[in-house]
């Protein structure tokens, strides 16, 4: 019997990837555990990493070995290992898929987010460094980041397109996206992958917070539902998007930030109601186990554009600002990740001096 893994992808065309990535779920068997039940790739980013090399002690023969050597080639050299074993894992799927599954995400210096040009530069360096065909370099959707993802895809890098927070950053997204995929095939490069991550539970976060400031009762009744039904109707742009004529392979939207944040809401509330075909949710370990446990394999992600669009106006309509709710999400994002890049080379230093 197939798992309800398996079955978000056969049934409803949705590719279910894991959100963590360590040494010890590589070697201890648990990433193969979990793609032998229906995980179709993995997700990693400076948060993960940290937490990963940190907490275990797989780590130390490599970092003694790398003693000498700066504390940001140690860094990249640790982490450049476990995306390649975790890219050799899915080699299987990846292959079996045609090439549009099976991908290991890896994400560019979050130090750089607002570096247009050094971004290019590390987001190519990486991908030839890593030199896995399933593997997708992760660029931040900042301003800055836009111009990047269109150069990387455009010279035939697949591209995670991590941190969307709004419908109008979305649409600059979609937009680079297709030029730079275009610009690949123009000049004779295999079409490049690519996935546009929109983290959904932190924007309940942040928009409850505002809703419960105004107090209303027809603010308080909002609580727990904006971030879906931005999501949703986030699907129903890139929807339109790729019926208007977009190349292929199309850019799938990615669920992302799908762990409830607010024990009040149902476990699955950013999984249920995201469900629908050329999308990817990527799932902490807890949530997987939840969804075999109890979770409901059922197209929804677009059951209702229309009643998604009227939970949007109404949050508009009782104050809340959608852009700037993106705006600070954004920041914290990059801020978020930038921390725990350098709390790691921090961890690093004395260990490779010691």
């Amino acid at each position: 019997m197939s798992s309800k893994l398996q079955q978000l992808f056969t049934d409803c065309a949705q590719s279910p990837w894991l959100d963590t990535l360590s040494r010890d779920n590589i070697r201890g068997g648990e990433l193969q555990r979990m793609i032998d039940l229906g995980i179709r790739g993995v997700t990693s980013n400076p948060s993960i990493f940290e937490k990963a090399i940190s907490g275990s002690l797989l780590y130390d023969d490599d970092i003694a070995g790398l003693k000498g050597q700066s504390v940001d080639d140690a860094y990249w050299n640790l982490v450049m290992s476990d995306i390649q074993a975790a890219a050799d894992m899915f080699g299987d799927l990846h292959r079996a898929s045609g090439g549009s599954d099976g991908f290991v995400s890896v994400e560019i210096d979050p130090r750089l987010a607002d570096e247009t040009n050094a971004q290019i530069d590390a987001g190519k360096s990486m991908f030839t460094r890593v030199n896995r065909p399933n593997v997708m370099i992760k660029v931040p959707a900042t301003a800055a980041g836009v111009p990047v993802i269109e150069e990387l895809l455009a010279a035939g890098i697949n591209v995670n397109v991590t941190l969307i927070f709004g419908l109008p950053r979305y649409d600059e997204v979609l937009g680079a996206w297709k030029r730079g995929v275009e610009r690949a095939t123009a000049a004779g490069l295999a079409a490049p992958h690519s996935v546009g991550s929109f983290f959904v539970s932190r924007v309940d976060t942040e928009v409850d917070k505002r809703l419960e400031a105004i107090g209303t009762e027809e603010a308080l009744g909002l609580r727990g539902k904006v971030a879906v039904a931005q999501a949703q109707v986030a699907y129903d742009v890139f929807r339109k998007f790729v019926a208007a004529g977009a190349p292929l392979p199309v850019q799938r939207p990615l669920w992302a930030s799908t762990s409830t944040k607010n024990p009040d809401y149902p476990d699955l509330l950013y999984v249920d109601t995201l469900i629908g075909p050329d999308t990817v949710n990527t799932l902490p370990e807890a949530t997987i186990e939840a969804f075999a446990d109890h979770g409901t394999v059922k197209r929804t992600v677009d059951a209702d554009t229309a009643s998604a669009q009227g939970i949007l106006d109404a949050a508009v309509g009782v104050g809340i600002d959608m852009d700037d709710v993106a705006q600070v999400l954004e920041r914290q994002g990059v801020k978020a990740f930038a921390d725990a890049h350098e709390k790691l080379l921090a961890a690093l230093t004395p260990k490779l001096k010691a």
